[in-house]
């Protein structure tokens, strides 16, 4: 369930395959809706769906500042994209059975934060499946980002998290960053 990191250009892609036991039109709910947004997303999104459309990013109870995006695709179950900042996310629904396969891609700008992020999209997502099987997780996101992202260390390599962990993440984690 570990994402991979893979170069595209001169920027980098994260890529997350997740399994789910849930139909693409829950999942697409998921991912577009508020109220599920609010579960497992790390910001709060204002805008609509629709290509071209302007997108809000808060972060509620903390001082980090907003940020736009925009809708780049939207195609209603299976495909949704958008600028998430510097970033583009792409995330695609694939039909498996009764289930899916939920693809998440994270382009990033600096190969510096890809363990960081890795370890963030990794528990955001575990979060997901979470609230997807109406279950509440046995940690919180920020534990749980602390258990895994050792292993995107190990795996990605220094050069890759030379950007440290997230604003009241525990430093000892990213080897004192």
């Amino acid at each position: 369930m570990h994402g991979e990191l893979e170069q595209a250009g001169d920027r980098w892609t994260l890529r997350f395959s997740r399994p789910l036991p849930h139909p693409p039109e829950r999942v697409w709910r998921a991912i577009t809706e508020a109220e599920h947004l609010e579960a497992w997303f790390p910001q709060r999104v204002a805008g609509e769906w629709a290509v071209g459309a302007p997108l809000r990013f808060t972060d509620p109870g903390t001082d980090h500042p907003a940020f736009a995006g925009e809708v780049l695709a939207c195609e209603p179950p299976r495909l949704l994209e958008y600028r998430w900042g510097t970033d583009v996310l792409r995330f695609e629904i694939v039909p498996d059975g009764s289930g899916c396969t939920l693809v998440l891609l994270d382009t990033i700008d600096e190969l510096g934060k890809a363990a960081r992020d890795g370890a963030g999209w990794h528990a955001c997502l575990d979060v997901l499946g979470h609230h997807l099987n109406g279950s509440q997780p046995p940690w919180t996101p920020r534990e749980h980002w602390g258990d895994v992202h050792p292993e995107y260390l190990k795996r990605f390599g220094p050069e890759a998290s030379t950007i440290g962990p997230p604003q009241g993440a525990d430093a000892t984690t990213e080897g004192g960053g």
